[in-house]
Order: C-alpha cells, then sequence, then structure tokens
C-alpha cells in the first residue's frame, strides 16, 4: 500500500511564500512523475507542476515564475516552493505520484490535500 503524504499549507498574505512538502511512502519500487495540482474555490482541479525522476520540470503558466517544483529521489519526496503568492493562489493544494509498486505496474496515486490561503 502506498501513501503519500502532503504539509506545509497555510495562511500567508499576499505577496509571501509557502514551502508545500509531499512524501510517498510504503511498498514502492520507483517513481516516476511527481506533481501538484490544486483546487480552489467552486473551481475545477488544475494542474500546477510536475517533476520527473531526472528532474525535468514543467508548469502552469499562471505560477511560471513564481513557483518551483523539486523532488529529493532518496526520500520520495517532492516540493513545491511557492514565492510572490496571490489570492487567486488560494486552494486546496494535492500532490500526485505516478508509482510502481511491487508486482505492479505504474499507477497513480494522490495525497489528502492541503490548504493554502492567501489573504490579507
Amino acid at each position: 500500500q502506498v501513501q503519500l503524504v502532503a504539509s506545509g499549507g497555510g495562511l500567508v498574505q499576499p505577496g509571501g511564500s509557502l514551502r508545500l512538502s509531499c512524501a510517498a511512502s510504503g511498498s514502492i519500487l520507483s517513481i516516476d512523475v511527481m506533481g501538484w495540482y490544486r483546487q480552489g474555490p467552486g473551481k475545477e482541479r488544475e494542474f500546477v507542476a510536475a517533476i520527473t525522476s531526472g528532474g525535468l520540470t514543467n508548469s502552469a503558466d499562471s505560477v511560471k515564475g513564481r513557483f518551483t517544483i523539486s523532488r529529493d529521489n532518496a526520500k520520495n519526496t517532492v516540493y513545491l516552493q511557492m514565492n510572490s503568492l496571490k489570492p487567486e493562489d488560494t486552494a486546496v493544494y494535492y500532490c500526485n505520484a505516478n508509482i510502481r509498486v511491487f508486482g505492479t505496474g505504474y499507477d497513480d496515486y494522490w495525497g489528502q490535500g492541503t490548504q493554502v490561503t492567501v489573504s490579507s
């Protein structure tokens, strides 16, 4: 069984910073892409950023230049450094990982979500 546990959300003023973490644990053989999605109030879940096991990254236009995704493969952990936060970044942030467990192929797993609120 695989678990993704996200942390690091909270309340921050506009222009502030937060760092999200998401650690994968369980019977993991390998992890391919890890990423972050978010769902704002009354909105659909949207892609934020992703990173491959080799370190290639991709991010949504709305966060380019402000958010940075990184990962520690030894710790099976993905991070999202969020700078210059705006009220429109307010959302529940979910981590996602494409994981291969022993005896199976790759499957998508989701973390429980962590709330980020940007408000003065």
